[in-house]
């Protein structure tokens, strides 16, 4: 049985407590469905960012799709369809080449992607893997998307909320800052409507011309500082 709706509301002030609310959500999936794991992602005006996900396994298989664009996760970003993968055979991922070995080194056996929607607008995805091939079955797929409705509206306040908190560099760290070099791929993606190789190239490359880091870069595109319209290839 879904949860009550009241209880998905999230409210969050600091990074700890963001990163707690938004593996909860994640974790109302894993909870109630036959999947190991599961992570959310949201897109807007500041790109694409993750705020959460049930385990590092969830969290890389996301990691993955993004960095390559390419996955279960696009097309259901594009289509606002579900995309359903119980088995990864190479006839499943033969659409995806180049994320099919990765995923086989993961442990994945299955891959659900669902679309979050507000009204007829797709504000983000949940991913959600199995470590063993399987269905979700006919009932699950009426609580997926029960779930997904109720985490469309929660699953971006948190989105919101982490916008707006800054934490000192001396306390950010490594996982953090690679979440700041995802979080400002997905802004360049949306700010060039490119692809999400194509902004990640984007931003090496003026890393690599501008003579800063990679994360220093990144943490002034997300800070709003750096824009890639207009700028030259």
């Amino acid at each position: 049985m879904v949860d009550d709706v009241s209880q998905f509301d999230v409210e969050a002030s600091d990074s700890a407590s963001l990163h707690t609310a938004g593996e909860g959500l994640c974790l109302r999936f894993v909870e109630q469905l036959p999947v190991t794991g599961a992570s959310i992602s949201v897109v807007g005006g500041h790109g694409q960012l993750t705020i959460g996900a049930s385990d590092h396994v969830a969290a890389r298989v996301e990691e993955l799709q993004f960095a390559l664009g390419e996955g279960p996760h696009f097309d259901a970003l594009s289509s606002g369809k579900p995309v359903l993968v119980p088995e990864l055979s190479a006839a499943q991922m033969s659409r995806w080449p180049v994320l099919s070995p990765s995923f086989a080194q993961l442990g994945v056996g299955a891959l659900f992607a669902f679309p979050l929607t507000i009204g007829a607008a797709t504000v983000g995805v949940v991913d959600m893997y199995r470590s063993l091939p399987g269905d979700l079955g006919a009932d699950s797929m009426s609580t997926v998307f029960a779930l997904a409705s109720r985490t469309a509206g929660p699953a971006l306040r948190l989105a919101a909320q982490s916008a707006n908190v800054e934490k000192p560099d001396a306390e950010r760290m490594a996982p953090d800052i690679r979440r700041e070099v995802h979080q400002a791929t997905g802004i360049v993606l949306v700010q060039l409507g490119s692809s999400a190789t194509e902004a990640f190239s984007r931003l090496q490359a003026h890393a690599f011309s501008s003579g800063k880091t990679l994360e220093y870069v990144a943490h002034e595109v997300v800070a709003r500082r750096v824009d890639f319209r207009g700028m030259s290839d």
